[in-house]
């Protein structure tokens, strides 16, 4: 029970500090980077299109790899199917074949040659009857001899495989990966840039809520003063009980309105401290609540400079650019394939010294041509598929390239419209004031009446009214310019946990 206390203090204590922090602009959009789960998903797509890159670049290096293999055979292999005899020749002292001397058979003269005679006396022919030569001397081939043991085959290998050409396809495989990284870093910025427009919305949008905030509760004061000056005015009779009316209408409008802009503050201040990844119960304050000061209209950059600052030129460049690697990898199809390739192979049984049963092995080197002839039209229509899309890439940069220069052109004109408009409310403010002082003289003199007095007040409320708009208008067609010519700040993430 002790523990429920303790905690409440320990909150209390730590309430006084938040509800104190007063954040700039620039502190709102370093937090909302920082806690945004969008953008951090965005970085991590950054640094897995890194990866891929590397790994795009490894297929210019050999690649090496190892295999083993274990094979047990129920039976083991036979050349033979039963024991062979081979016929021996006999040889002459020059060391010729003597096919006489070899042989069994009887000799006869046919037409002054001597052929031989099968066992029947027939004479024939040993080059179309072999099997008739009755020879001498042979030698056995046992079965047995002519049979290897399989029974247990292990194997290995180790080697590489070196591209050589490719057709150019590995050179565009790894400007495709390149092209990726940068698409993906386009797409990081365009989140970024985003959440800060996000922020610097919520932000201005609080600052006009606090001063209409001020605005409400000063206009309450007036109507509470009136209301005081007249409730003493119907007692000595100057006033009639109408005129107290009319007044206390206007002075609950006013607690109407002042409850309403409260409300819409709160709503506001929590909307800004999600995305700043704050606790949404925060009280938090911000330093730029004076919008006395006029803002200067931003210079304008060159509009080709403009144009590379997008993020979104930036991504479509990049799909063009893959979108051309594409249709270079379908030409490589096209042309032929050479690669390298060695490696060692080791075996047991092996065959490299008569068969034995052990480990034996060799070194290969071989080269690898492979040269596409015909396949039906297959690698034309992807082709023509690719510069199709090649083709789109490119329309689709030109045409965001349009709608760019037309949203630079149409911010620049609202920067400067908002800063006249802001101008005319200043001098709207002064008139109203100077309206309001003499109508607050003239109805403490008793010649003007309470709905006079009512009118300038209500013409003093919507001039600061509409002042705080125009302030609010210029800051944000600023940032909107900005950011359509690309030049709007986005600090770099800390990831550090905001204390809440």
């Amino acid at each position: 029970m002790k523990k429920i206390p303790i905690y409440v203090l320990a909150l209390l204590t730590t309430m006084p500090i938040t509800a104190q922090q007063a954040l700039s602009l620039k502190d709102c959009r370093q937090l909302a980077i920082s806690h945004n789960k969008t953008v951090e998903m965005s970085k991590e797509s950054v640094k897995a299109a890194t990866e891929l890159k590397k790994a795009a670049f490894a297929q210019f290096l050999p690649n090496f790899s190892a295999n083993g293999t274990y094979t047990w055979n129920q039976k083991n292999l036979s050349l033979l199917s039963e024991d062979k005899y081979l016929p021996v020749y006999a040889t002459k002292a020059d060391g010729t074949l003597n096919f006489a001397g070899s042989v069994n058979n009887s000799w006869t003269a046919v037409n002054g040659n001597y052929v031989p005679l099968d066992a029947s006396g027939t004479p024939f022919d040993p080059t179309k009857n072999p099997e008739k030569i009755l020879w001498k001397n042979y030698a056995l081939l046992p079965k047995d001899a002519m049979e290897f043991d399989i029974q247990n085959v292990f194997a290995g290998t180790i080697g590489f495989t070196q591209p050589i050409f490719m057709g150019g396809k590995i050179v565009e495989l790894y400007k495709t990966a390149q092209y990726a990284e940068k698409l993906a870093q386009a797409n990081q910025q365009s989140k970024s840039t985003e959440l800060i427009m996000e922020v610097d919305e919520a932000y201005w949008r609080i600052i006009s809520l606090e001063n209409k905030v001020k605005l409400a509760k000063d206009y309450r004061d007036l109507l509470s003063k009136m209301d005081n000056n007249v409730a003493i005015m119907i007692e000595e009779g100057i006033a009639t009980k109408a005129d107290g009316l009319k007044v206390k209408v206007k002075l609950n409008e006013a607690e109407v309105m002042l409850t309403k802009a409260e409300n819409g503050l709160r709503l506001s201040v929590m909307a800004l401290n999600q995305l700043c990844g704050i606790s949404l119960e925060s009280d938090t304050k911000l330093a730029d609540l004076n919008i006395e000061t006029k803002d200067d209209a931003p210079a304008l950059i060159p509009l080709n400079q403009a144009l590379e600052n997008r993020p979104e030129i930036k991504a479509l460049a990049q799909m063009h650019n893959i979108s051309k690697s594409q249709e270079k990898i379908m030409v490589s199809r096209f042309l032929p394939t050479v690669a390298l390739s060695g490696g060692y192979l080791v075996s047991n049984p092996n065959v490299y010294n008569g068969y034995e049963n052990e480990f034996g092995g060799m070194f290969s080197v071989s080269v690898v041509a492979h040269v596409p002839i015909f396949h039906f039209g297959d690698k034309i229509h992807t082709l023509n598929a690719a510069k199709i899309q090649s083709k789109i890439s490119a329309m689709q940069l030109d045409e965001a390239k349009e709608k760019i220069q037309l949203q630079i052109q149409q911010n620049t004109y609202k920067v400067a419209e908002s800063m006249k408009k802001r101008s005319a409310t200043l001098k709207n403010i002064e008139q109203a004031q100077e309206n309001l002082k003499c109508a607050t003289d003239g109805f403490e003199e008793g010649v003007i009446t309470s709905t006079d007095l009512l009118g300038a007040q209500t013409a003093w409320l919507s001039a600061k009214s509409e002042d705080i708009d125009a302030a609010i208008d210029v800051k944000l067609n600023i940032t909107y310019l900005q950011n359509s010519t690309g030049t709007l700040e986005i600090p770099e993430s800390t990831n550090k946990t905001t204390k809440k």
